[in-house]
C-alpha cells in the first residue's frame, strides 16, 4: 500500500577537522527528498551545505575580585527582598482588593500574591485577625486570596489564625484539609504553633489530616530542639494521643478500629516525642487477641523512636 512507501528520505554527511582536541573546521551536506507520488517518481529535493570554521581562540579572562563584593553563596530557595518598612493591615487589605481585581492568569496576579504572602509574615496576630474581618470576602469564582495565602505564611501568628478559623468553622472543609497538610511544610515550627493546634486533636470531628499534620509539626519541632518531650505544648499533644491509645490500644467496637489505626500512625509520625508511649505500644503488640492490623500499626509506630528507647526489650516476639 502507499502508506508503506518511504515518502521522506534524508541524508547528512559531515567532515570534521580536529587539532589538539579542538574542532577547527566542519563541512556538512544535508540532502532531503520528498516523494509526493512514489509510483510516478515525482517529488522535490533540497540540498543544504554548511561550513563551520574556527577563527580565533581567546585567552582566559582573569577573574576580578572587585566585581564580587555584592555576590554571596546561597541555596536555590526563592528569596524575597527584606521589607524594612512597617507593614500595616490597611496596606495588606488594599493588596487583597488588588488581587481580586487583577486577571487570574497574569504575571501581575502572581506577583501580588507573592507580595501578600511575604507581607502577612510581618503582621501580628491581632493585625491578622483585624485583617480577616476586613478581607474575608470572596472574589469572582469564589476565590479568597487570604485563605490561599495563609498556609504559605508559616509564622506563628498565621498558624494561630488558621487554627481559629478551623475551630470556628469559618472556612470550607477542603480549605481546612489544605491548612492541615500545609503544617507539614513549615520548616521552623514553634512551641506556640503546637500549643494552639493541640486542642484540635480532641475534637470528635478531627480528621486524618489533623492528626498527621499536627504530629508532623511536632516531629519537625523535636528534630530541631533537644529534650522536646519536656516542652508543655508537645506534652499536651502526646497526652491526647496517649488517652486515645490507653494501656494497650484496646478497641471496644469495630467502628473504632480505623480511629485507633490513625492514632497509631500519628504516634509514629510524632517520632522523637513519643518515647513515653513505648510501653503501651509494646503491650499493644503483645496482645494476640488484638486484630492483626492494630498490632502491625503498633509496630510501625516505633519507626521514629529515638535510639535511647530499647525497642528490642519493649517488643516481644510477634507471632
Amino acid at each position: 500500500s502507499q502508506s508503506e512507501q518511504q515518502i521522506l528520505s534524508s541524508q547528512l554527511e559531515c567532515a570534521q577537522s580536529i587539532k589538539d582536541g579542538v574542532l577547527e573546521e566542519a563541512q556538512c551536506t544535508e540532502s532531503d527528498r520528498v516523494a509526493l507520488f512514489p509510483h510516478q517518481g515525482s517529488g522535490a529535493q533540497t540540498q543544504t551545505q554548511s561550513s563551520l570554521k574556527l577563527l580565533q581562540v581567546q585567552t582566559e579572562t582573569l577573574y576580578n575580585k572587585g566585581d564580587s563584593e555584592d555576590l554571596y553563596v546561597t541555596n536555590i530557595l526563592y528569596e524575597r527582598e527584606i521589607t524594612k518598612r512597617e507593614v500595616t493591615g490597611g496596606e495588606v487589605t488594599e493588596l487583597v482588593w488588588k488581587l481580586c481585581l487583577a486577571h487570574s492568569a497574569s504575571y501581575e496576579t502572581a506577583d501580588l500574591f507573592m507580595t501578600l504572602v511575604f507581607e502577612l509574615r510581618h503582621l501580628s496576630l491581632e493585625a491578622l485577625r483585624a485583617l480577616w474581618q476586613r478581607s474575608s470576602f470572596k472574589c469572582r469564582d469564589n476565590w479568597q486570596p487570604l485563605i490561599d495565602a495563609l498556609p504559605s505564611c508559616a509564622t506563628e501568628a498565621c498558624v494561630v489564625l488558621m487554627k481559629d478559623l478551623i475551630a470556628s468553622g469559618e472556612v470550607e472543609e477542603d480549605k481546612v484539609e489544605y491548612f492541615f497538610w500545609s503544617f507539614t511544610f513549615i520548616s521552623n515550627p514553634t512551641s506556640g504553633m503546637i500549643e494552639s493546634l493541640a486542642p484540635l486533636l480532641k475534637s470528635p470531628r478531627a480528621s486524618q489530616s489533623c492528626f498527621l499534620g499536627v504530629t508532623a509539626l511536632v516531629h519537625r519541632f523535636c528534630s530541631a530542639h533537644s529534650s522536646c518531650d519536656s516542652v508543655p505544648a508537645v506534652q499536651s499533644v502526646m497526652r491526647t494521643l496517649g488517652k486515645f491509645l490507653g494501656e494497650n490500644c484496646t478497641v471496644e467496637h469495630s467502628e473504632h478500629l480505623s480511629k485507633m489505626q490513625l492514632v497509631l500512625k500519628a504516634i509514629g509520625n510524632a517520632g522523637l516525642a513519643a518515647a513515653s508511649l513505648a510501653p503501651a505500644l509494646s503491650a499493644c503488640v503483645s496482645l494476640k487477641s488484638h486484630p492483626v492490623e492494630i498490632r502491625l500499626a503498633a509496630v510501625q509506630a516505633f519507626r521514629r523512636m529515638p535510639c535511647s528507647v530499647r525497642v528490642s526489650d519493649l517488643l516481644p516476639e510477634v507471632t
